[in-house]
This record gives C-alpha cells, structure tokens and sequence, in this order.
C-alpha cells in the first residue's frame, strides 16, 4: 500500500510540534526508521534541513545512506542503474549523487535531461571557486573537460557542457564580498592559449564582467573600476553601456 503525504500539513505539524513528534508514545514517535523515511522524502526538499533538526534521532536519519538512497530511488529511478565513471570527479556518497542530480534537473539546463554527471562536476566547481585559494580557472577548466572526455563527450560537446556548468555555477554565487574578490579574480586572469576545447569560452568571461559591473559595481573603488573596464574593454568590443558610469 502507497504512503500518502499531506506535504503541506505534515511540514506544518512537525515544525511547529518538534517535542510531540519525538515522544515515543507520539504519532510520530512509534513509527518505524523506514516508515519516517518514506515520509520525510515525500515532503519538499527546502524544508529537509530544518526537519533534521527537530531531533538527534531525525538529524542520523538525514546523515545516513539509506535516507538518500531512497530518495533518489523515488526521484530517479533510472539513476541507481548507472555504473560508476572514470576521471577526476568520483560520484561520492548516496547524499552527494542526490545533491548532483537535484543540480542537473534544477540548475544546469541539459535540454530536459537529467544527466548526474553535470551535476557533480557543477558541485565539483562550486566547491574549488568557494576555496579560500582558488586554483587558476584554467586547471578547473581543463578537469571539467578531462571528466567529460573519459565519460565519452566528444571535445566540442565537453566544452558545451563546461560552459554551461561555469554559467550556472556564477549566477548561483552569493552575492557578498568573497564572490565580487573571486570574480575580480576571474577577470584579471591573463589570457591562456590552449588548444580547444581547454580554452575559455569568451560567454562565461562575459558573464564575469557582466556581474561585476551590475551586481557588485558598488564594490569598487573608483581606481579599480576603472583597471576592470579597461581589461573588459581590450576583451569586448564594444562593452555594454549598463557597464559604464562609477
């Protein structure tokens, strides 16, 4: 028999009731592990974090496999049939290959395909460009386009993916003050000559300025306003003229 869930009912109960859904004698408190996980996976997913929260007992759920891994068996049933990769960009936990998959259907457009790869390879850079010492883009780069050509991609459709994964990981960026220095970063980077498809795409240095000059223009002194123009403008002809004016 299938399990119902009243999403929006349960999410409220439980937030609002946490000591009533961890007494033993509660509704809640009497269910079976596998029972709480059939249910926890039926609610929306913005709100996991706050219900792992409600007791040590939900949080070890949160942190096992067997929650993820159900999960993702609901979610994507096709994605527990693929084999393991090679390349750089291993596939890592059950909560991990869930992470990759929710990015690949929600924030990296892939023509309406779910592909887990994208995914892990959108986490992969997310995580190097949130580093404090962020290695040159062009080793991020050129793994990016590694991990596809092991997986078979050919050259062209590597640098497609590479560039869309770049494109999306830059508009998810919070906009504070360590993502302005990491795009400052990015822009001021001198020009590498590699051999396609490891060379840059010109869409995704577009996009850097782009941001820094409508996203964090007021984080600029005036001097270094002026130092990025003229980088944007020995790149781009002609610059936008949203990027002008400070």
């Amino acid at each position: 028999m299938g399990i119902i869930v009243d999403q929006a009912n349960v999410c409220s109960v439980i937030i609002a009731n946490p000591p009533l859904m961890t007494d033993r004698n509660g509704p809640f408190g009497r269910l079976p592990e596998h029972l709480l996980v059939e249910i926890f996976i039926r609610l929306p997913t913005c709100e996991w974090v706050q219900i792992s929260c409600v007791s040590k007992h939900w949080a070890s759920i949160f942190q096992g496999e067997c929650m993820w891994q159900t999960a993702i068996a609901r979610n994507w049933p096709s994605a527990g049939l693929r084999k393991r990769w090679p390349g750089p960009i291993p596939r890592g936990s059950a909560r991990r290959r869930f992470q990759a998959l929710y990015v690949s259907q929600n924030l990296v457009s892939s023509g309406g395909d779910i592909d887990e790869l994208v995914g892990h390879t959108y986490l992969y850079l997310k995580e190097q460009l949130e580093r404090p010492v962020v290695a040159p883009s062009s080793i991020l780069h050129g793994t990016i386009i590694d991990q596809f050509i092991a997986c078979g991609r050919t050259g062209e459709k590597a640098h497609e993916l590479a560039s869309k994964i770049w494109l999306a990981v830059i508009d998810n960026l919070e906009e504070n003050q360590q993502t302005f220095l990491l795009l400052k970063h990015l822009s001021q980077e001198g020009e590498f000559f590699l051999p396609f498809p490891y060379s840059r795409s010109y869409k995704v240095l577009w996009r850097v300025f782009d941001k820094l000059f409508t996203d964090f223009r007021d984080c600029f002194s005036r001097v270094d306003y002026h130092d990025a123009l003229a980088g944007a403008k020995s790149r781009f002809q002609p610059v936008p003229s949203a990027w002008l004016g400070h």
